[in-house]
C-alpha cells in the first residue's frame, strides 16, 4: 500500500462509540482488524479530518470512519458499517 498515508500504520484506537456498534454490528475487534488489512481505498470524510476506508467483511462491502490523531500517532476508529446495496 506505497500510496497509503502515514497514519495508515499507526496504532489503532477504539472509540466508544465504536465500541457500541461492534455489538450492534455483531463484529469483533479481530474482524475490524482484518478489514482494515483488507481496505482497497480510502477518501476525506465530510467531517473534516476524517477518513472513510473501504473494505470488505463476510464478502459484504463496509466502510470503516478513522480519524488520526497526529498528537499521539495513533488511527482512532470512529465507527464502521456494511454498505447496502440496492
Amino acid at each position: 500500500m506505497s500510496d497509503w498515508p502515514d497514519w495508515w500504520d499507526w496504532d489503532l484506537e477504539f472509540s466508544s462509540h465504536l465500541l457500541k456498534r461492534m455489538v450492534d454490528r455483531g463484529f469483533l475487534e479481530t474482524d475490524l482488524r482484518e478489514m482494515m488489512e483488507r481496505a482497497s481505498g480510502f477518501r476525506e470524510d465530510f467531517e473534516s479530518g476524517r477518513w472513510i476506508v473501504d473494505t470488505t467483511h463476510d464478502s459484504t462491502a463496509w466502510q470503516v470512519i478513522v480519524e488520526p490523531d497526529d498528537h499521539d500517532k495513533l488511527l482512532v476508529v470512529i465507527t464502521a458499517f456494511p454498505i447496502e446495496r440496492p
